[in-house]
């Protein structure tokens, strides 16, 4: 399997009901901002370059971003806060991402998540979590160049270190914590936590942009 492959794969995964009920009745219904919109109602495969050497995971598409624009963190508040700390940060060319097709392009970075359809409440169950994942470590596998992660969010974060874990190594017992870097092993790549950019925190002050910058020169000076 290639990355081609696998992208056509997750997109038309069905393997959890919830899931694909929620991500097309939100089709159906849509946001009144974007009534003219053929929303993507389909899981999100990743993002970027694939011969990159930092992988970004985040938790789950948004009902109204990523799952009617098809594309990882696109259309949504989050992706606003995202992009333009990663233009400044020179990982991509541009600061502005409204539509797949809009000349967004990702420098040495593929993004992706622990879940790849819009879940209620942005909240995905366990078993929804375990169904995706081998995604997510597919992904890893084709990264040939990887050297660090950037958690977006706890359960990122928690699954990163999880899928090490499942591989019988000897992962230390880390505590999330905002601009952690973390250090799996010998030979595995780095881990560098942060807060998700969702409005939540954003707009709180909880994940202020210079928090935020941080995150971002840490994982392209290898500081880690």
């Amino acid at each position: 399997m290639d990355i081609e492959t696998l992208n056509e794969t997750i997109i038309h995964c069905r393997k959890c009901p919830r899931l694909v009920d929620y991500r097309e009745s939100i089709a159906k219904k849509k946001k009144k901002a974007y009534r003219d919109w053929d929303y993507w109602a389909k899981p999100v495969p990743a993002f970027g370059d694939i011969n990159g050497r930092i992988l970004v995971v985040g938790l789950a598409p948004g009902a109204h971003g990523s799952n009617r624009t098809g594309r990882m963190f696109t259309g949504d508040a989050s992706g606003v806060f995202l992009f333009r700390a990663l233009n400044k940060a020179g990982f991509a060319n541009q600061a502005e991402s409204t539509r797949k097709n809009d000349g967004l392009q990702l420098r040495d970075m593929l993004i992706s998540a622990i879940c790849r359809c819009a879940p209620p409440d942005n909240k995905p169950n366990r078993a929804e979590i375990t169904n995706c994942i081998p995604y997510l470590e597919e992904e890893i596998g084709f990264m040939k160049n990887l050297q660090g992660f950037v958690a977006l969010g706890r359960l990122a974060f928690e699954n990163i270190l999880g899928i090490y874990r499942g591989r019988e190594l000897d992962i230390p017992r880390y505590d999330f914590e905002h601009g952690g870097v973390y250090h799996l092993g010998d030979y595995l790549p780095w881990l560098v936590a942060s807060y998700h950019p969702s409005q939540q925190n954003t707009q709180t002050g909880r994940l202020t942009e210079e928090m935020f910058d941080r995150i971002w020169q840490i994982a392209k000076s290898g500081l880690v």
